[in-house]
């Protein structure tokens, strides 16, 4: 199973920690989020992840080095940054053989068991199935709205009135369909320009376990106090 880790962000909202030093590289409670990220994968059976890196890429390139354990790992490195969805695009032959994928975004921290979430994708096949949680800020959030089957309805990147606080949580399953939705223009953004090609076609899967985007330095440094660590 191979899975997509978007850490190519330049981390803007994070500076100075990022001046020196990349967003995934970032340390929560004295562990890097990449550290955490790789001991996730591995316990999920993911065997292969692509990581795009663009800002401070050797020193990311020096860190997976390092690692003797857990999945196999292919760095992507972007000179100009291609947005989520083109990193994806980008690397299509990587997953043409697969039925599904992972896309994880590398800024989130969780601690959440992925098999429920895979089989509730394998139950209902759809383009995508996207985990979702609640936010108490939905207008600065990709927002979901979904019926009672849990199939989503809409999707909308910000809205300025939200129709619900479930909120796309940056971990996703997608599938072919997913990639063919992808436009060819670049950069691409998934929550931008692909999720909402896609509504009618995804589910959402509720991620009950801790999880928190840390892209902001508020919830970097609430992350320090919150985080519960890996069961």
């Amino acid at each position: 199973m191979k899975a997509f880790l978007l850490a190519a962000g330049n981390g803007t909202r994070l500076r100075p920690l990022t001046d020196t030093k990349p967003k995934c590289l970032l340390s929560v409670k004295g562990q890097p989020l990449l550290a955490i990220w790789l001991e996730l994968c591995k316990r999920s059976g993911i065997t292969d992840i692509l990581l795009n890196v663009h800002a401070h890429a050797q020193l990311v390139r020096e860190f997976v080095s390092q690692v003797q354990t857990g999945p196999r790992i292919t760095v992507f490195e972007e000179p100009d940054l291609l947005g989520s969805g083109g990193t994806i695009a980008a690397n299509r032959r990587w997953v043409s053989s697969e039925a599904y994928f992972w896309v994880l975004y590398a800024d989130v921290l969780t601690n959440g068991a992925f098999m429920p979430m895979l089989q509730f994708h394998q139950v209902h096949k759809p383009a995508a199935t996207m985990g979702v949680y609640r936010v108490p800020d939905p207008k600065r959030c990709g927002i979901v709205t979904m019926n009672h089957e849990r199939q989503i309805t809409e999707f909308i990147e910000k809205p300025v009135n939200p129709s619900s606080n479930l909120a796309f949580s940056g971990v996703l399953i997608g599938t072919q369909a997913m990639l063919d939705a992808i436009p060819d223009s670049s950069p691409a953004d998934l929550g931008r320009d692909v999720l909402p090609r896609l509504t009618g076609q995804m589910y959402a899967y509720e991620i009950p376990d801790f999880l928190m985007d840390i892209g902001t330095m508020e919830n970097y440094k609430q992350a320090q106090a919150t985080w519960p660590g890996l069961s």
